[in-house]
């Protein structure tokens, strides 16, 4: 059974960044499609950057140019890199394993809060 453990969220700025971090056990990471996701209060769970295997990488439109997604094998960990944060970027980050279609394909964290203030 897939786990994850995201950490790394906190209060920033706006213009601020944050680096967050989800370590994953019970699948063979490196051949996982992973995907970090944000949730805000009152908002549908939304897919904001996920990466391949291979090291593609594909973003939602409202964090195109200011999140990088990135990736450790040897770690079995995911990281986004947030830069330019805005008070909308405000919301819970979750990480799980992604299929094709860019939908989650395992068990859902606690995630990691972020909060950006204006």
């Amino acid at each position: 059974q897939v786990h994850v453990v995201e950490s790394g969220g906190g209060l920033v700025q706006a213009g601020g960044s944050l680096r967050l971090s989800c370590a994953a056990s019970g699948i063979i990471f490196s051949i996982n499609t992973m995907g970090w996701y944000r949730q805000a209060p009152g908002k549908q769970r939304e897919l904001v950057a996920r990466i391949t295997s291979s090291g593609n990488t594909i973003y939602a439109d409202s964090v195109k140019g200011r999140f990088t997604i990135s990736r450790d094998n040897a770690k079995n960990t995911v990281y986004l890199q947030m830069n330019s944060l805005k008070p909308e970027d405000t919301a819970v980050y979750y990480c799980n394993p992604t299929t094709t279609w860019g939908t989650p394909s395992g068990s859902w964290g606690q995630g990691t809060q972020v909060t950006v203030s204006s």
